[in-house]
Order: C-alpha cells, then structure tokens, then sequence
C-alpha cells in the first residue's frame, strides 16, 4: 500500500509545479470567497436543515473539482502553463464581455461579465491543455488523413450552427467581430490534428461545466436550454481560439528576439 502511495504522483505526473499549481487554484477559490461573500452566503442559505445533507451536497461541482484539479496537476510546466493561463483568462474576459454584453447569456447577479468567473477560464484552458495530451496519445496511430477530412464538415458544422445561434445580436460590433475572428481562426494554418483534438477537449469539458451552470441557474442562455449545444460546442471552439492566438503570439516573439 505505501510503495503505491509513493507512486501515485510519478504515475499521474506531478512535480513540484503541480503542488504550486493546485495551491494557486485553491488560493484563487478562497479568494473568490472572501472577496464575494454574499454568493457564498446566498448559496449556503439554499441548504435545507429538514433534508440529508448528502441529498443537497451538489455532486457534480465536486466532480468537476477533482477532474480539473488532477487534469492541471498533470505533467504541469510552470513556464508553458502560465503562457496557457494568461492567454484563457484575456480570452476568457473576451467571450464573456461578449457574451454578457448582447445578453446572448446572463448571470444572476447580472454584472456584465461577473468579474468572479473569469478565474474559471484559465484553469479551464489549462484542464483542456491535459486532456489534449490525452487524447494525443490515444489517437497517436490514427492517420494525419483522417484529420484533414474531417476538418471542414465539423468546422463548418459549428459555424453554421453558431450564426444560428447569435442571429439575434447579428447587428451588434461585438457580435459581429466574433464571426470574424472564428472564421479567420478556422482558415488560418496549423495542425488539423491538434485543432480537431482540442475541439473534443474542450467540449468534453464544457459540457459539464454548462450543464452544472446552466441548471443551477448561475447562468442562462437567452434560449432558456440548459444547456444549448451551441454553448457546449463554443467551450471547444475557445479552447481552439485559444491554442493559435497562443502560437501566433509565441512565434511573433520568437521573431522579435532572433531580430533583436
């Protein structure tokens, strides 16, 4: 039992960047906590003494915890993971402001955006970045064709799927920049593999992120679903956005330095 206790980090990949890792995600909650206390007064009042407590404990949000908290401490690089961080929480405060601000979605404390989500964009990007990885090494024998032909039909699937879905804010610059960006994201070059398998990652994980928030109301898609598959599919789009702004902006300045 303890020769498997001590082995328990080696198989899972932790390192000391995954301690500091799982410490600043900690950290982040308690502060989200301290700083936002009646979100946390108002969610402990929906607790009912005449009820079990394992009846009311929300499950899901535990689960969501732990998947996330073991996906980040896995193989965790502080340098290439704060890269990931920086760049989700800018895209994060991107789509929201986004989001918030044509009131395709809407929190219920109605700040547009809620300054207290954002913290769950990094961490998300970083849990996308593991199961990438994942997923890389699951399909590693699959061909490079298979990739390519299946590029476009999903892609174009989504975006057909997303004007759908943002028709009612079509006039809105926000809106309007949004199509823009994905579709010139999905044009770009870059690695069919990698963009499809990202795609699937991050929806993977979107899914139960919109499901937990969407069903305890902490937010809500003008459609009133819970959750849209638009919103599922955009956690995978995102984390695609996310993974070649990240590259263009690493390349440009690699360039800058050779330069100098």
């Amino acid at each position: 039992m303890k020769r498997f206790l001590h082995s328990v980090p080696q198989i899972l990949g932790w390192n000391r960047t995954s301690y500091a890792l799982m410490s600043g995600f900690v950290a982040i909650l308690l502060l989200i906590m301290i700083l936002w206390q009646p979100l946390v007064r108002d969610y402990l009042a929906t607790f009912n003494p005449a009820l079990p407590l394992w009846v009311q404990i929300d499950w899901l949000l535990i689960g969501i915890f732990l998947a996330m908290s073991l996906l980040i401490m896995a193989g965790a690089d502080l340098r290439r993971d704060a890269w990931i961080a920086f760049v989700g929480l800018c895209g994060g405060l991107a789509i929201e402001g986004w989001g918030t601000q044509t009131q395709l979605w809407r929190y219920f404390t109605l700040e547009r955006p809620p300054l207290w989500i954002l913290p769950a964009w990094p961490i998300a990007s970083l849990s996308i970045d593991r199961l990438v990885r994942l997923l890389q090494r699951a399909t590693q024998h699959w061909p490079e064709r298979l990739f390519h032909l299946a590029y476009a039909p999903v892609f174009v699937s989504f975006y057909a799927l997303m004007l759908i879905f943002v028709w009612p804010t079509r006039e809105k610059s926000l809106t309007i920049l949004a199509l823009l960006g994905v579709g010139l994201m999905l044009l770009s070059p870059g690695s069919r593999r990698v963009a499809l398998l990202t795609f699937v990652g991050g929806t993977g994980l979107g899914y139960f992120l919109e499901l937990w928030g969407t069903t305890r109301y902490c937010w809500m898609y003008y459609t009133l679903q819970t959750p849209p598959l638009f919103a599922v599919l955009a956690h995978g789009i995102a984390a695609v956005a996310f993974w070649r702004v990240g590259m263009l902006l690493r390349n440009l300045l690699m360039a800058m330095r050779v330069r100098a």
